[in-house]
Parts: structure tokens; sequence; C-alpha cells
């Protein structure tokens, strides 16, 4: 009996095990099975990084922002961000108030300071915002570190030093209420420089097919002064839109060696740079690998617009084929003589420029996207170097006659985002690392191709931004770089591409209220001074430029710095009033407030930049009412201005009196001003973008 009971509870612990055995196999099966469905799921969604994002908690992206505080985490840890700017109310107009009465704000803004750093492949350096005082009529300048250049005698004048403390100001928010602390910070907050030797230089989306390598001199040469060439578009002669002859002059240095203690000028790569024996480098203080020369980028524009490269959108939209419509029309326009509001010299073609002008009055719609918070959406600063943007932005989104409320029937789609305001509300001081601001423009551009169809329609090719902060190249990289740029920082070794987007002048408004104030120079026949220039020493450019003709000529008034005070500050605009060139060099950047600062003041600009693309360069012809040099030109510098003849000087200085016109904001736009110029630039490459059938 014993022995027939155990063996029935034997087959029963063995029915048990081998039932466990089965239901085990059944989870793994049903967890391989999720496992593999939530790949499949995560490779699907790569390109968009949200399902990534969702299995890393630690590198969680902000999609929302209020107020001037908010929450950032990152792989380190969470910190809370107040960064502190300096703005008055009266800079900040929310696009709602625009059809009224402007408030200003009774208070004026202290100056503060914010640091912060670049990424190893980006730009470094300090800038310079100026904050007005407006009730008592004195300018308060105070050094602001970012990535590149500002110039800080930029009609401001005034240099703080940098190793001093920094007084961090608040700002008063008015849709969110919330106020910053003023308190004092250490100068040791400053960043970290990238250091890189002599050759580790490197420039990354280098422009297609137009780049070319400069010339191969032998490095290590002290003091060199190579023969040089100055190439100026004569006025009168226009072949098509981009075909400008050409006056070549030759000039031959006459200066002496201009070595300053142990520091070395030396050409690397087609460009000039100073070197300390035995000390790395930053990569700001280095020049470009690669040089594109004005000639070459006029035959990138040529290709561009005989080839565009645009990809055909996934759809067709009436709205293209009212594009081509006109299309054909600026292509094939009425001669235009003797124009009242144009002068003909300043444009490639003034007959193109006309009919396109006026084709973009009559046809172009533009929807502004409502999507976007506050600070970073939709409130402009109207003070400042970053003031372009501001201005476009306020402007813009108070236009009845090209903005439309349905989407539907919108030529071009713009992202009210201020790149400024985005630094400032998003960067960790310190941290050393940008891709936060870059993955909130990415989250963004995603809401709207989500909420809209019109961005997949076109992947961005009929969307465009308007940014003047230096980060703005990299924050907009891959996500937005099918969209029109309007870039104050117009590199073409930074991904600019020429055709496609446009160059936005940087301007230093240094009143919201009167942004005119001071306008105009001296008739041509009382400007004594040949050439100056006053600036901190920002870049590797500027140090040489100070090292060949500081002290060296009473002809050449070269400064650094200029004293901080009011006083110092309206020297300098005397300075550039009574001048009859002002030069223009490059800081950690390649654009300057400095060009259009010497069109204000009538004063012919004498761009010194490498790379550099000029302000709306799909219409004006530089060569008509400026001078663009290469770097390595800087030795000869005084002997290509005195080849210039009077005649052609007083014909150029004439030419800068008629394009300030384009180069001034008004609180109510008028025609061919800066808005207008800036809106038509985006229209026109927009225009040469589509393709037919």
């Amino acid at each position: 009996m014993g022995l027939q009971g155990l063996v029935p509870s034997m087959d029963c612990s063995f029915q048990f095990l081998k039932l466990l055995h089965i239901e085990t196999r059944r989870r793994l099966l049903v967890l391989g099975v999720v496992a593999v469905t939530y790949l499949l799921f995560q490779w699907l969604l790569l390109p968009y990084e949200n399902a990534l994002r969702s299995l890393l908690p630690q590198s969680q992206v902000l999609d929302h922002v209020t107020g001037s505080s908010l929450a950032i985490h990152s792989s380190a840890k969470s910190v809370m961000v107040r960064n502190p700017l300096t703005v008055n109310s009266s800079d900040l107009i929310d696009a709602p108030r625009f059809g009224g009465v402007e408030r200003y704000a009774d208070n004026s803004s202290l100056g503060g300071e914010i640091v912060h750093e670049s990424e190893p492949n980006e730009e470094e350096g300090f800038k310079e915002i100026d904050s007005v005082l407006e009730e008592k009529g004195i300018d308060n300048a105070f050094e602001h570190a970012v990535d590149r250049n500002v110039d800080e005698n930029s009609s401001s004048g005034n240099g703080v030093d940098i190793v001093a403390s920094l007084a961090l100001v608040s700002i008063s928010n008015e849709e969110n209420g919330s106020n910053l602390v003023k308190a004092d910070e250490a100068s040791d907050d400053f960043p970290e420089p990238t250091v890189l030797s002599k050759d580790e230089v490197s420039t990354e989306n280098t422009l297609e097919e137009n780049t070319t390598e400069a010339a191969k001199n032998s490095e290590g040469v002290k003091t060199i002064f190579p023969s040089s060439q100055l190439i100026l578009p004569a006025t009168a002669s226009f072949i098509n839109q981009t075909n400008v002859s050409y006056l070549v002059f030759n000039a031959s240095s006459s200066v002496g060696s201009a070595s300053l203690e142990s520091d070395v000028v030396t050409i690397k790569n087609g460009s000039l740079t100073m070197t300390s024996p035995g000390k790395k480098m930053m990569k700001c203080n280095m020049p470009p690998k690669s040089i594109t020369s004005i000639h070459e980028m006029n035959l990138t524009l040529v290709r561009h617009h005989a080839k565009p490269r645009a990809l055909r959108p996934r759809w067709s939209s009436v709205r293209d084929q009212d594009i081509l419509a006109v299309k054909s029309q600026i292509q094939h326009p009425p001669m235009v003589k003797n124009d009242r509001e144009l002068y003909a010299p300043l444009f490639r073609n003034v007959s193109m420029f006309k009919r396109s002008y006026e084709l973009m009055e009559r046809t172009l719609k533009v929807y502004i996207y409502k999507e976007g918070n506050k600070p970073i959406f939709h409130q402009p600063i109207l003070k400042g170097l970053y003031a372009s943007e501001g201005w476009f932005m306020k402007l813009m989104e108070g236009h009845k006659r090209f903005v439309v409320k349905d989407p539907r029937k919108a030529h071009l789609f713009y992202m009210p985002f201020s790149s400024r305001m985005l630094e400032f509300t998003l960067y960790v001081r310190n941290s050393h690392n940008r891709t936060n601001l870059r993955q909130y423009l990415k989250a963004y551009s995603e809401t709207i191709a989500a909420k809209y169809p019109y961005w997949n329609r076109t992947g961005g090719a009929d969307h465009f931004l308007v940014a003047c902060h230096d980060w703005a190249p990299y924050e907009t990289r891959h996500h937005m770089e099918r969209c029109i740029k309007a870039l104050c920082n117009a590199d073409v070794t930074q991904g600019f591409k020429i055709g496609r987007d446009v160059s936005l002048p940087e301007t230093y408004v240094r009143s919201a209220r009167n942004p005119l104030r001071d306008l105009g120079g001296k008739p041509a026949s009382e400007r004594q001074v040949l050439a100056f220039y006053a600036g901190n020493m920002h870049g590797y450019l500027r140090p040489i430029l100070l090292k060949y003709w500081k002290d060296k000529d009473p002809d050449m008034e070269i400064f650094g710095p200029m004293p901080p005070g009011v006083a110092s500050k309206m020297n300098y605009i005397e300075h550039m009033k009574s001048s009859k060139y002002c030069i223009c060099p490059k800081g950690y950047e390649v654009n300057s407030p400095r060009v259009v600062e010497a069109i204000f003041y009538e004063c012919i600009p004498v761009i010194i930049s490498d790379n550099f693309v000029p302000p709306f360069f799909e219409v004006l012809n530089w060569g008509a009412f400026s001078l663009i040099l290469a770097e390595k030109d800087i030795p000869n510098l005084k002997d290509i201005l005195l080849s210039i003849p009077d005649e052609r000087y007083l014909q150029m200085q004439l030419a800068v009196k008629k394009a300030q016109k384009h180069f001034l904001w008004h609180p109510k736009p008028l025609k061919y001003d800066l808005f207008h110029m800036t809106l038509h630039s985006i229209w026109y490459n927009r225009v040469f973008q589509i393709k037919p059938k």
C-alpha cells in the first residue's frame, strides 16, 4: 500500500514541474515579443529621439519654459537656471501691444555680466552689451562673456575690466512677475577655453563646392609682407545680377617690421596669425583652414540661382505656383532708369531688385506660428547687439500687410524665437554644454511638424528664422537645416548656405525709443582722418591690426579699447563721423556691428573678415560702398587706402549715404528699410529655390 500511494504523488509532482516549465517558457516568449516590439518601435522613432529619451531620464529635455526660472535635467545634475540678463521692459515689446501705444519702463536697467562656454567646435569669446540709462541719457556698457566678439566700442565705447567682480542684475518679467536678485559673482566664472595646438584647428561644414584651400605659404615666417591686390567693383558696370566688373589695384607694403616682444606674425593658410613661441592657442585665436573669396561667393550665388538644390516638396501647393509665376517676372524685369528711391550702383541688378520687391509687396503672405512660450518666443529685445532679431520679430508680428491667420494662404512660415533669449533662459552657467539649447529648438520643430502639415511638405524649406546670436548656427543645425536662416553670424565655414540663407546685418541699437539717434556724419571734404578703429582685442586678427598700425602712422588712428565713460563714447562716435574709412575687423566671429555703424555714420566700411558673407549679399553690390580686404592684406592697409583715387572715394562715400536707408530700423516700417530688406532677401532666396515641375 505504501508504494502504491507514493507513485501517484510522484506523478503529480512531475506534472506540476512540467506545468511550471511551460509557464516559464510562455512568460519568456511574451517578454521576448514585447522586447522585440519595443525595439522595433524605438527604431522607427529613432530620427526624432523621442522614445530613446524616455529610456534615459538623466538626459531629459525641458519642453516647457515658464518665466525666467526653469528646471534643466542633465547627466551631471539637476539645477535651477536663473541666468542673469540686463533687459529693460522697454526692450521687450510683446506682440499684442504693437498695434497700440508702446509702453516703456520708467526705470532703466543696470549693467551685468553673464558667462558662457561654447562647445569645442565653436568659437569662444567675450561679448559686450550696452544698456542705455534712458532717464539720464547716459549709456552704461558692460562686458558679456559669450562665444565671440563684442564690439566693446561699438557706439558705446565703454570697456569694463573683466577681472573685476561682476554685478548680476535681475529682470522683471511682466508675463510671469519673476524677479532675479542682484548678486556679486567672482571673476573666476569665465569660460575655460578650448586649447588646441597650432595645427589642430578644424572647421566644419565648409561651403559646398566653392570653398578652396588658401595658398599654401610656408609657416613660421616672421612678419611677412606679401604683395597684394585690392579688388574693387566698378560702380557703373553691370552685366547681370551677379556679373560685376572689377578694378584691380596693386599694392606693396612700405611698413616696417612690426614685431612686438616675443610674438611672431606668421602666414597660415593664407591668413595672418600672431603666435607666442611655446604657447598653445585657442581655436578662436586661429585663422580658418580654408578661405572663400568674394569672387567665389559670387560664383556660388550664380550656380545656386541657375540650378537650385532644394528638394521637391512631397506634394504640390498652389502657393508654389504663385512663386513660380513671379519668378519669371523677376528674371525678366522691365528696365529701371533713374529711379528716385533706389540708387542703382548699390545693387547687383536694380531692375531685378525693384521688380522682386514690388511682387513681394503684392504677393507674399507669411504665417507666424503661435506655438512657443515667452521669453524665448514672441518676446523681442530691441536694444544692444542682438537687436536685429528683436526688431524684425516685433515688426513682423505687427505687420498686417504680410501676415495671414490662415496658414493655408501662406507662402512662408516664420518661427518667432529669440536666439538671445534662448541662450539667456536655458544655458546652464559653467556647464560647457549647449546641447539643451539645440534640443529645445529640435523639440519645437517636431511640435509644429506634428501639429501642422506644412513642415513635412517641404522639410522646412518654406520656413524661416531670424537669429543674431553667435550660437544660432549651432542651435539650428540638422533639425532646421533646410530652413531659410537669416543669421548675423554669416560664416561659410559654419554652414551658411549662399543663395538660401540670408546675412542679417548686426545693428547696435542704443535706444529702443530712438534707434536713429546720432545718425549721419561729416561731409567728405571735412573727413581728415584716413582710417579709424578702436576696440577690444577679441580673436586673432585685431591684435595683428594693432601690431602693424597702432601708434605707427598719424594718418591711421588705430587704437585698442577706449576708456569707459560717456565722453569716451562720444569720442568714438565723433571719430567715425570724421574718418574716411572705418576699419571693421572680425572678432571671435566673422560678423561685427561696426559694418552697420560705419554706414550709420557715413564712413566707408573696410571689412577685414575672411569667409564673411556681407548682408543682403544676394541683391547688394558691396563693392560700390565698401572695401572687402583679405586678412593677409593688413600690412598693406594704408597703401591700399591711399591707392584709391579721390574721385573713386567720393563715389563710394556718396554710395554709403545712399545705402544708409537700407540699414535703418523704424518703429513703423518704411519702404526699403532694414525690415523690408530682410524680408525681401528671405522672399528672394525662396523664389529662386522653387523648381518648375
